[in-house]
């Protein structure tokens, strides 16, 4: 499992949002400056979390983006599994239940499904408000 840029660059903008939120919305050029993000590529993540309601957008002179709700309220694992889809280590867990003519003999499945675990169990567990103070796991 490899987390691309949009995944990486999502947790970026979301944190600057909660960092910056002083109530009025944020313009997407301020974040793309703050963070080194093109606003190309933040004009195709943001329909993204807009779509989740994780972000409310604003039109306007005084436009721009604040987060839905506290930083508490979102973890990473919804905000990744939001722009990468599933988590999975391999395909076959994708699918509930899992459809693979192998998994009966398979001897690596159970290895696969504890990663998977590990992987939702820590993604599932740290939330915004833990990155900007710093994860304590």
């Amino acid at each position: 499992m490899k987390i691309s840029t949009k995944g990486r660059y999502a947790l970026r903008i979301m944190i600057d949002l909660a960092q910056h939120d002083e109530g009025d919305a944020i313009p997407l050029k301020e974040i793309s400056e703050r963070q080194g993000i093109t606003l190309k590529y933040m004009e195709q993540i943001m329909p993204l979390l807009t779509r989740a309601g994780y972000v409310r957008s604003f039109r306007g002179n005084n436009g721009g983006y604040l987060l839905a709700k506290d930083p508490s309220e979102y973890t990473v694992g919804d905000i990744l599994r939001t722009t990468e889809g599933s988590l999975a280590p391999i395909a076959c867990l994708e699918d509930s239940p899992n459809r693979c003519e192998r998994k009966e003999e398979c001897l690596t499945l159970p290895f696969w499904e504890g990663l998977w675990q590990a992987i939702n169990d820590y993604v599932d567990g740290t939330t915004l408000d833990d990155l900007i103070h710093g994860i304590k796991k």
